[in-house]
């Protein structure tokens, strides 16, 4: 009896200690994609117009997809966002003031192995403006963004 209830123990403590390791190794990653939004999206892409943030967290094939009239939809390629962030840099509007910084909260993170999807509330100073859904891939080199969809809030009209 005192072997069975020994056994027992040891196989639960050995089972707990492989699924303490696996929630440890799942918080690692979701801390990792939460710093990878953070720094190449909110900062790099948003708010500063620092192509090295930006390179670190995107993947070069990075889609942000959009929804049109009707059924249609329309795709925009990480190369023409950032196109778009030199011509903002150009005319001064990046990096962005106070009162136009962009922000973030994370409402959800979801890890499964080496794939990943975020869902975060996006602020323009205290408004919040859009919720987006971030898929993200973990490659040799880290978690890079992948591909982007979002809901827009309404404009409140005046």
């Amino acid at each position: 009896m005192k072997k069975l209830v020994l056994s027992v123990f040891l196989v639960s403590m050995f089972s707990f200690s492989i699924f303490a390791q696996a929630g440890a190794d799942n918080q690692a990653d979701i801390d990792a994609v939460k710093k990878v939004i953070q720094s190449a999206y909110v900062e790099g892409l948003q708010n500063e117009g620092n192509f090295e943030k930006i390179d670190n967290g995107f993947h070069p094939a990075f889609e942000l997809l959009g929804i049109g009239k009707g059924d249609d939809m329309w795709e925009y390629h990480i190369y023409s966002w950032k196109e778009s962030v030199k011509r903002d840099i150009a005319e001064g509007k990046k990096p962005k003031k106070d009162e136009e910084k962009v922000s973030i909260k994370f409402l959800s993170v979801d890890v499964t192995g080496t794939a990943a999807v975020a869902k975060i509330e996006f602020y323009v100073g205290e408004k919040l403006t859009y919720v987006d859904y971030l898929s993200l891939y973990k490659f040799e080199s880290g978690w890079k963004i992948v591909s982007k969809i979002f809901y827009k809030f309404p404009e409140e009209k005046k």
